[in-house]
C-alpha cells in the first residue's frame, strides 16, 4: 500500500497530520536537521511523537539531512542512539557518513534524502548496497523516469508530491550562503531565489520597476499524477512543509488522503476539481506539477511576480464539544460573525452551517470573533471533534 507522508514542525502539527490521514510523519530534531528555524523537536518531544504515531498505527521519521561540516559531527552517535531509544521508525539522511554511522551503531532504518539528487537506478543501487531501506528521489524526474526507476529498484522509492520547489538541483543551493551568510544545506535557507531583483543586461536595466525579476518556481502540486504514482508502486508520497500551519497540513493531507483512498478503492477519480479546489483553500503561492510532465516551461515559474497571499479561510479549530448542549469550544484564528455561513471540516467529512450566537468563556455575547487564539463558544447542531477545522465559505 502506498504511504502518505506528511511534515510536522511541532507536536500539534504531528497530531493534525496523523488525524487527517497521514500514514507517516517526518519531523526534525534540534540537531542535524535542515529546517533550523522550524519548531524542532527535543528528544522528549520525539518520544512523545513516536508514541502518538504508534498508538494510531502510524510511523515517525526524523530528518538528519544536513550536509555536515566537521563542527557538526560531535555527539552524532549519542544522538542517533537517542532516536533509537525514542523508537523512531527511520531517519532521513543526506550524508553518507550519517547514514553509515546509523547503520553501524543502531538498528534504525535509513532513508536517503532528496538532497542526494538520486535520479537514476545506479544511484539507487549504490544506496541499497550501503544498507538503505528507502531512497527519496530527486524532484527533477518526470513520471516516466519515476516508473522506470521504481520498476528496477529493490528498495523502497519515495517521491515528493507537494510543497516548495528549489531553484537549485534537489535543494543543493548556495544563494542563501552567499547573500545572507545562512547555510541552506545546514538548515539556514533564506529563500533568496524568491526575492525580487533588478535584472541587467550589461549596464542596462531590463526589468521594470513595477515588475521586478524573481527566479523562483511555483510550488509543487501533483494531484493529477497520484494515480500514476500509485500504479508505479511508489512506496511513499511525500508532502513538504514542516514550517507550514496546522490549517495547511490538515487541508493538504486530507485532500491527498481522500484522493488516494478513492483511487485505491474504485480505480478512478471522479472529480479531480474537488481536490484541486480543496488544496487552494490552504495554498498561498501559485502551484504547478514541477517536472512530472517533463522539463518545466515558463508558465511554471515565478519569473516576474510574487504570489504569496495570506489565506483567511481558516477561522478556528475545535477544542471540545458537548453532545448534550451541542455547544462547541472553538479556538479562533480569523474574523467571523453571527449569521455568517461557515464550514466544519474533519478528516472524513465537511458540513456547512450558519453561525448563531458567539460567546466568550465568561458567557458574554459577542458581535464578532475578532481576536486570534480567543476561546469561543458556538452552537453546532451536529457532533464535531477536537482538531476539526472551522473554515470560511467563499
Amino acid at each position: 500500500m502506498t504511504e502518505l507522508l506528511a511534515p510536522a514542525g511541532d507536536l500539534e502539527k504531528l497530531k493534525i497530520a496523523i488525524l487527517y490521514g497521514a500514514d507517516a510523519v517526518f519531523i526534525g530534531g534540534q540537531e542535524f536537521s535542515l529546517r533550523a528555524r522550524a519548531s524542532n523537536f527535543t528528544l522528549d518531544d520525539i518520544k512523545a511523537g513516536a508514541q502518538f504515531a504508534h498508538d494510531h498505527g502510524k510511523k515517525l521519521y526524523v530528518t538528519t539531512n544536513i550536509i555536515p561540516h566537521n563542527e557538526n559531527m560531535s555527539d552524532l552517535i549519542e544522538y542517533l542512539k537517542g532516536l533509537e531509544d525514542a523508537k523512531v521508525d527511520a531517519i532521513i539522511a543526506a550524508s553518507p557518513y550519517i547514514a553509515k554511522t546509523a547503520l553501524e551503531h543502531t538498528k534504525i532504518p535509513v532513508h536517503i534524502s532528496t538532497q542526494q539528487s538520486v535520479v537514476n537506478t545506479h544511484a539507487v543501487k549504490f544506496w541499497q548496497d550501503l544498507g538503505a531501506e528507502r531512497v527519496v528521489l530527486g524532484r527533477e524526474l518526470d513520471i516516466h523516469e519515476i516508473k522506470e526507476i521504481t520498476a528496477q529498484s529493490e528498495v523502497e522509492i519515495e517521491v515528493f508530491i507537494h510543497g516548495g520547489m528549489c531553484a537549485s538541483y534537489s535543494g543543493r543551493c548556495t544563494l542563501s550562503n552567499n547573500m545572507t551568510d545562512r547555510d541552506a544545506n545546514r538548515g539556514g535557507c533564506a529563500h533568496s531565489c524568491r526575492w525580487n531583483y533588478d535584472l541587467y543586461s550589461g549596464d542596462e536595466k531590463i526589468s521594470e520597476e513595477s515588475m521586478p525579476f524573481s527566479m523562483s518556481s511555483k510550488d509543487l502540486q501533483t494531484l493529477a499524477f497520484i494515480p500514476n504514482l500509485i500504479d508505479a508502486n511508489v512506496a511513499s508520497l511525500k508532502i513538504e512543509g514542516r514550517m507550514k500551519s496546522i490549517h495547511y497540513i490538515a487541508t493538504v493531507v486530507r485532500s491527498y488522503r481522500l484522493l488516494m483512498d478513492e483511487y485505491i478503492e474504485t480505480g478512478t477519480v471522479k472529480d479531480m476539481a474537488f481536490y484541486e479546489n480543496e488544496i487552494k483553500k490552504a495554498e498561498n503561492r501559485l502551484t504547478s506539477y514541477g517536472f512530472m510532465d517533463g522539463i518545466p516551461k515558463a508558465e511554471q515559474q515565478l519569473y516576474n511576480l510574487r504570489s504569496e497571499e495570506p489565506t483567511k479561510e481558516f477561522l478556528g479549530i475545535v477544542v471540545d464539544y458537548d453532545q448534550n448542549t451541542q455547544i462547541a469550544t472553538i479556538e479562533q484564528r480569523n474574523y467571523f460573525k453571527p449569521d455568517e455561513e461557515i464550514e466544519l471540516v474533519g478528516p472524513k467529512y465537511q458540513r456547512r452551517m450558519i453561525v448563531g450566537e458567539i460567546k466568550d468563556t465568561d458567557g458574554n455575547l459577542l458581535d464578532a470573533a475578532r481576536h486570534p487564539k480567543q476561546i469561543l463558544k458556538i452552537a453546532i447542531p451536529f457532533e464535531v471533534k477536537p482538531f476539526d477545522m472551522v473554515r470560511k465559505v467563499l
